[in-house]
């Protein structure tokens, strides 16, 4: 790592208190390992901006420039999933800062660290009707831990608490909490000639952290004991790898079959997990024989996408394996709760029943010929066989960030698990917000190829994500679009009911008309459009650069055919 120059160290003295925070802020970052830095352009913000520049022309950060706040905020949320570090995004002050707040959110809720560091005019200047000012202290409530930073004087001793309040910033977001670290600049807000600095402003020896802090331990006596039963399904939800991969082991010497969420399945297979393929469909499909029924449901993280699933956790005892105190159990049916599962607990499982595991493996093996059967007589595509395509077509490595509304749920229904490929989505707070974006952070942090399947309005909604400018990265992230004109989701839930139907299409079907080949030659990014299973499986061959590959669809079939397969799955595998 090159040797960091402390500003005003040079010939001039070319320092001034708003140059000299900001870059003590940078250099505090990249000892604590913060990899990745979005920029968005702004006065109030510019010495951060000069700051970051340098130290990535340095070879000690990777820089990314986004116009955009709300798209640079997810960009960072993706840098911060998949490269397990948090990521900082810098912007200007005013609704600059604002537009991270879907972003934060998101982290907030998903358990992702993350830094905003959001510029601010100084003291005097607010409540004064000064330009792009507003209150940014605690700007974005409970969602964020707030680090607010003092304006820089030229006076000695302000170094150490420069780094020390990085460190603190850092650390938190270290837990997996977003955090905003908000700055006040006064002017000159760039480099200018000043005398030299009062105090040197270098960090630790060897490139240190200023403040190192260990993350909590917990107590030997803390166990909590409960019995688990032989007849137990278990149900991982998104959250931590660590402990899903620990529940799966368990899951495997108890024999126990396991329905897994997307996100969820690589470390639950990888834990040795017998994941359904069907599971959710399952669930859904009916009540289940006798020979199905659990003693006892066990979940592992935030399982969010399945009706079957919620309305399982309220017919037998849930044991929930969540972080304390904020567990998840939004029906309050759970009647344990811990931060762990391990094979220490299998101690405490009574027994392994193989005629358990066996019922279920017979009706997942009848569901997955029903639902093969079913789809393979539908005309290509719908968005259930596209989920069964897309996961069949992934190179082994890859990485796959899946969409908030009708992609995640089609690739939890019928696609086929594969412990192979790593799965993103934002299961946080489940919006279709910013999903470009995150995927292209998940992207630009990965180390093989990546992909995206979303929906047409999740497009739409985050187009400026495609907005990359010629200096920048740019992803190698194929991006599948399904694009059937509206909000299918809408579709299959209560209100796309026939008595309905009179309102439906204008506020909840939304059709756009937008030609997307067009929009993407607009933004200089590569379109291709699937017309059969043999185009997208070529079109997903790995690959240089950003690209869409468009599939149409017509979502007024969505509804029938979803009956459909939920009546076939219970005729072949619950009777």
């Amino acid at each position: 790592m090159p040797t960091w120059r402390a500003p005003g160290s040079g010939r001039g003295g070319v320092v001034n208190p708003s140059t000299a925070q900001a870059t003590v802020i940078v250099d505090e970052l990249v000892r604590n390992d913060v990899r990745h830095v979005v920029v968005c352009p702004g006065s109030r913000n510019a010495a951060l901006a000069m700051a970051v520049h340098q130290a990535a022309d340095e070879g000690r950060l990777t820089l990314h420039v986004r116009i955009d706040e709300r798209s640079a905020g997810f960009l960072a949320l993706g840098l911060s999933k998949a490269s397990g570090r948090p990521a900082a995004v810098a912007c200007t002050s005013g609704t600059a800062a604002a537009n991270l707040h879907p972003a934060v959110l998101e982290a907030h809720h998903s358990g992702i660290g993350l830094l905003m560091i959001t510029a601010d005019r100084p003291p005097e200047l607010h409540g004064t009707g000064a330009n792009q000012t507003i209150d940014q202290r605690g700007l974005f409530g409970s969602a964020a831990v707030a680090v607010e930073f003092p304006v820089a004087e030229r006076r000695a001793g302000q170094n150490q608490v420069w780094r020390g309040l990085v460190c603190r910033a850092v650390a938190q977001a270290e837990t997996g909490r977003p955090v905003q670290v908000n700055v006040p600049f006064r002017e000159p807000l760039v480099p200018t000639f000043e005398p030299r600095w009062p105090e040197p402003l270098a960090g630790r020896q060897d490139g240190l952290r200023w403040t190192t802090s260990a993350a909590p331990v917990t107590m030997a006596g803390s166990r909590v004991d409960f019995p688990l039963p032989a007849r137990t399904l278990m149900v991982f939800g998104s959250g931590r790898e660590d402990r899903a991969r620990a529940a799966a082991t368990v899951a495997a010497s108890a024999g126990w079959p396991a329905v897994a969420e997307p996100t969820s399945r690589a470390a639950a297979l990888s834990g040795g997990a017998n994941v359904l393929r069907c599971g959710a469909l399952l669930l859904a499909a009916g009540e289940l024989p006798e020979p199905m029924r659990p003693a006892a449901v066990v979940v592992v993280g935030r399982p969010t996408l399945s009706r079957g699933v919620r309305g399982l956790m309220g017919r037998a005892p849930v044991y929930g394996i969540g972080d304390h105190p904020q567990w998840t159990d939004p029906q309050y049916v759970a009647t344990h709760v811990r931060g762990w599962l391990d094979l220490d607990d299998m101690a405490r499982v009574d027994g392994v029943d193989p005629e358990w595991s066996s019922a279920w493996r017979h009706a997942d093996a009848a569901a997955v010929n029903a639902i093969e059967k079913l789809l393979g007589e539908q005309e290509w595509p719908t968005g259930l066989r596209l989920a069964m395509d897309v996961m069949e077509s992934l190179p082994a490595g890859a990485s796959l960030f899946l969409g908030s509304s009708n992609p995640v749920r089609d690739i939890d229904l019928v696609a086929d698990p594969r412990s192979d490929v790593t799965i993103h989505a934002n299961r946080g707070v489940a919006g279709i917000d910013g999903n470009v974006s995150t995927a292209t952070g998940m992207a630009l942090a990965g180390d093989g190829p990546a992909y995206a399947l979303i929906g047409d309005l999740t497009l739409l909604h985050d187009l400026n994500g495609l907005l990359i400018g010629p200096p920048e990265q740019r992803p190698n992230l194929t991006l599948i679009v399904h694009n059937d004109d509206g909000g299918g989701i809408f579709t299959l839930l209560e209100q796309g009911a026939a008595e309905y139907k009179h309102s439906f299409e204008r506020v909840f079907g939304t059709p756009h008309g937008a030609d997307i080949e067009a929009l993407c030659r607009g933004y200089r990014v590569d379109h291709v459009h699937a017309e059969s299973s043999a185009d997208l499986r070529t079109a997903l061959a790995p690959g240089r650069g950003l690209k869409v590959v468009e599939v149409r669809s017509n979502r007024a079939l969505l509804r029938d055919l979803h009956a459909r397969l939920r009546a076939a799955v219970t005729e072949a595998a619950l009777r």
